[in-house]
């Protein structure tokens, strides 16, 4: 759907004239390395990308709040007075939840007529929700005068996430939806938020996303078991590390010394994925910066080997995705990308070789699961703005 179609659709919805309105977006995220990290304290390196979330926003005279979708049949009303989850409202839930904790933040809102459109897929491990929420956050923030700070935009979307829709995400998707550079990956440190954009100068070479079309939802998924195994791991490595918060703070050594202490082998298995996975986001980082793309590419597979093997959050589709991936000459490295079961996979291909890498993939990918996979030739873009030339009068 493009802007006019939106403005069209805003008009049949809601009705009014177009005076007003107002445009933001919002992007997805890929995560070229670092998985399962973001909520240990740990190192990420995502990047912004070209597609994303789009909302159109006009305001009322009174406080009511309507929301409606390209994407979704389902159209809601917010009261901001008494805004709470309701399981039945769906994705209403996302902006909902960022309207409440914003208020708690002490920000005011009046009523708005709001219309999304995504071109996410959705359940792809590619950051839709947090791409819906960040645009509503900068929007409505943006509409009402009030200060932006995009870190805080981030956190407050992480805790809605957290508290009101009840997954316990760590901040990476939040944070590079908000701080996205064009052609530009974001080195993130989570516990501290400090962060580096690094050129990301991929020379001749494409990012290319596969989406396996296997569907997977984080609350229903083994995720949230993920981060009880990591804290519980951390609790025991206190033993030796009195002063430990989260895992992302050790290094290797630090780790080999200490990792008798977990008693379990399959959360010392989790941890020991943690803790080289940090290892691997810093090599990536100081490879890309050498210009060494082998390397980097190296470094994503065995990225995906450890989530297999280690952290067990793969599946059958994204596994043979990233096996026929690696089989195609001019692929220099492949991984899942997201929290898993299912979702995403990102290759480093050869420019030459992506039509190539596409249509072999997409076919053995077909035949050995029996399910069609999309694939994407991912741009990497400016994070959540206002859109000057979608002012619509």
């Amino acid at each position: 759907m493009n802007r006019q179609a939106m403005k069209e659709a805003f008009i049949q919805q809601f009705g009014g004239s177009s005076e007003s309105i107002r445009c933001f977006y919002a992007p997805g995220r890929v995560n070229l390395i670092g998985e399962h990290t973001d909520y240990n304290g740990g190192y990420v390196f995502p990047a912004a990308l070209t597609f994303g979330t789009t909302m159109l926003i006009r305001p009322r005279s009174d406080r009511e709040i309507r929301l409606a979708s390209g994407n979704f049949e389902l159209q809601g009303t917010i009261d901001l007075d008494r805004a709470e989850y309701v399981k039945e409202e769906e994705w209403i839930n996302y902006p909902k939840g960022i309207l409440v904790h914003l208020q708690k933040n002490g920000y005011t809102f009046g009523g708005y007529d709001v219309y999304y459109y995504g071109n996410i897929p959705n359940g792809a491990g590619l950051s839709s929700s947090a791409s819906l929420q960040l645009v509503t956050a900068f929007g409505f923030m943006s509409m009402e005068g009030h200060p932006i700070d995009r870190v805080e935009l981030a956190l407050v979307a992480q805790r809605s996430e957290n508290e009101f829709l009840g997954v316990k995400c760590g901040i990476m998707d939040q944070f590079t939806v908000a701080m996205g550079k064009r052609d530009h990956a974001l080195l993130l440190k989570c516990n501290t938020l400090d962060y580096e954009p690094v050129p990301f100068d991929s020379r001749g070479y494409k990012l290319v996303i596969g989406n396996t079309n296997k569907r997977r939802g984080l609350v229903d998924s083994e995720y949230n078991m993920r981060r009880s195994q990591c804290e519980q791991a951390a609790q025991e490595l206190r033993a030796k590390h009195p002063g430990l918060q989260l895992l992302g703070e050790l290094d290797l050594d630090q780790f080999e010394d200490s990792q008798s202490c977990i008693k379990e082998e399959t959360v010392r298995k989790r941890a020991q994925h943690v803790i080289e996975e940090n290892d691997r986001v810093l090599k990536s980082v100081e490879a890309l910066k050498k210009n060494d793309l082998p390397e980097f590419g190296r470094l994503m597979t065995a990225s995906h080997d450890s989530l297999r093997d280690l952290y067990e959050v793969t599946c059958r589709e994204l596994d043979v995705m990233v096996e026929e991936a690696l089989q195609v000459d001019g692929v220099l490295g492949s991984r899942m990308t997201g929290a898993g079961f299912g979702g995403c996979t990102v290759s480093l291909v050869r420019e030459d070789a992506v039509d190539a890498f596409i249509r072999q993939v997409g076919t053995a990918y077909q035949d050995k699961t029996g399910l069609q996979a999309d694939f994407y030739v991912a741009s990497i873009g400016d994070g959540v703005s206002e859109l000057a030339d979608c002012y619509i009068n």
